[in-house]
């Protein structure tokens, strides 16, 4: 069991996606302005877990470049180093294609990693954002290694994940 003398370091790398959405009264949108993310980890109880936060970019994943996925690719194996596992917050339009890549490039990778989102952003009442995130957060310190998704009460491996557009969810074949 970890400890605060022991705690589990987790690295949350953050890319976006409609977990950090805020809505614009000016345009009266939803877009990716600010990082709502610290806000939303201030608000759990994290006892015996260390959470080191990188801010990689703050974009809908379906802006991403093939660059930006390079640099989590980059993120994720440096928080290797110095963390237990890693947890990356994503948009879920292309989560499943991230994870893939994940896979592919690291397909032994030591530690878990763990991609999750949100289908609603933290901002709305009715949002999704605070659950995939303690279930990742709970869901980093229990998974064997390897590149998971964890979601919806749901912790699946890559490959095999994608995004069900009709149910809201992702899922694994």
């Amino acid at each position: 069991m970890r400890t605060m003398n022991n705690p589990f370091r987790v690295v949350i790398v953050s890319t976006g996606g409609t977990i950090e959405k805020t809505y614009c009264e000016l345009g009266g949108v939803l877009s990716n302005q600010i990082n709502v993310l610290d806000v939303l980890l201030a608000q759990l109880e994290l006892d015996g877990v260390e959470v080191s936060r990188v801010s990689l970019m703050n974009k809908d994943s379906l802006d991403m470049t093939e660059e930006d996925l390079e640099s989590v690719v980059a993120s994720v194996r440096a928080g290797f180093e110095e963390h237990d596992g890693v947890v990356v917050v994503h948009g879920t339009d292309r989560l499943a294609d991230t994870g893939d890549l994940l896979h592919e490039r690291l397909p032994s990778p030591g530690k878990p990693v763990v991609l999750t989102g949100a289908m609603r952003p933290f901002e709305l009442r009715q949002t999704d954002a605070i659950q995939n995130i303690t279930e990742a957060l709970l869901a980093i310190q229990l998974l064997e290694p390897g590149i998971w998704c964890v979601m919806h009460n749901k912790a699946m491996r890559f490959p095999g994940v994608r995004k069900d557009r009709h149910r809201l969810t992702l899922t694994a074949d």
